[in-house]
């Protein structure tokens, strides 16, 4: 399962001044010896590093923060996407110095990947 949390803010007019950051980490979660070998060198394991090969682990994340990236490791490695699943909330953001009408929208979203 690949997971990662985005935000962005749009004003009144909507979608015309909508401002998107990047997304800051991208995090993976399944077993530890196929995380390792679908993702290598670019698997930082530093919040769970003497995790047993067998065991499953929620705790990894990538040292890159492109999904397409992440994606295409994921198919070479014979995987298929099977689901998808998002969350959002919103939040006004006049304590963040932005106009009154403006909104934080916040993301969290999965692809969840097979091998068959």
């Amino acid at each position: 399962t690949i997971g990662y949390r985005g935000s962005y803010t749009i004003g009144r007019e909507a979608q015309a001044d909508a401002k998107f950051r990047r997304v800051a980490r991208i995090t993976v979660c399944g077993k530890t010896a196929l995380a390792k070998e679908v993702f290598g060198e670019t698997l930082n394991e530093s919040r769970d590093p003497d995790r047993p090969p067998e065991r499953y682990t929620a705790r990894y994340y990538l040292k890159f923060n492109f999904l397409e990236q992440a994606f295409d490791r994921l198919s070479e490695a014979g995987f298929r996407m099977a689901a998808c699943s998002s969350t959002g909330t919103c939040a006004f953001a006049p304590e963040q110095g932005g106009p009154a009408d403006d909104k934080i929208w916040t993301s969290y979203t999965e692809y969840v990947f097979c091998r068959d």
